[in-house]
């Protein structure tokens, strides 16, 4: 699978804000979006978890979704995990632990979010549930179809390497319109 041409013509025109200005790395970033992420982003095990969920958030307020995020919160690290082990055990999340395992190094951490910004699956558990006040939402679903997010390059201490986030929108494959979006954390010094 691949993205849409208009997901591929937003990066092409650097369609890109955030510190997407000052990363050295964007070049190779946007190449590994546009060849190799592009790939399996819109994969329909993706897609039909994030319609899923959309179907079960859409009524949600911001009242539940700060409850939620803070029940997330309050598991994360604990032994008992009962809102954070289905994000990271469902059949999406087993599909992103492939990716990174194919990835020869380049790709250390994957999270879908649905359209409210929630975890819909996810490598490894998040320090939050909640991602639709960040940047990486607003930048990527918030501005459609061509709307990419590149955050800067910051050293991670558990997997001891230089990371930086790219973000994108998951899109509907049957309307092109986004649905939700992905974070992908990717090795700097993997890159190509």
């Amino acid at each position: 699978m691949f993205l849409p041409p208009a997901v591929i013509a937003g990066i092409a025109a650097l369609g890109i804000s955030g510190a997407a200005q000052a990363n050295e790395f964007a070049p190779q970033m946007r190449a590994e979006l546009e060849g190799r992420l592009s790939a399996w982003i819109s994969a329909p095990v993706i897609v039909a978890a994030v319609q899923a969920q959309n179907a079960d958030t859409a009524g949600y307020d911001q009242a539940r979704i700060d409850t939620l995020d803070r029940t997330w919160r309050a598991e994360v690290g604990k032994a008992a995990t009962p809102m954070i082990a289905p994000v990271i055990g469902n059949a999406a999340a087993r599909f992103l632990r492939e990716k990174i395992a194919q990835s020869d190094g380049r790709i250390v951490e994957v999270f879908v979010m649905d359209a409210k910004g929630l975890n819909v699956a996810a490598s490894a558990p998040t320090s939050d549930y909640w991602q639709g006040d960040e940047a990486k939402f607003r930048n990527s679903f918030g501005k459609g179809a061509q709307g990419v997010d590149l955050g800067e390059v910051a050293f991670d201490e558990s997997a001891q390497a230089f990371i930086a986030q790219i973000s994108a929108p998951v899109i509907d494959p049957d309307t092109g319109a986004p649905i939700g979006a992905v974070t992908i954390g990717l090795n700097v010094d993997a890159l190509p």
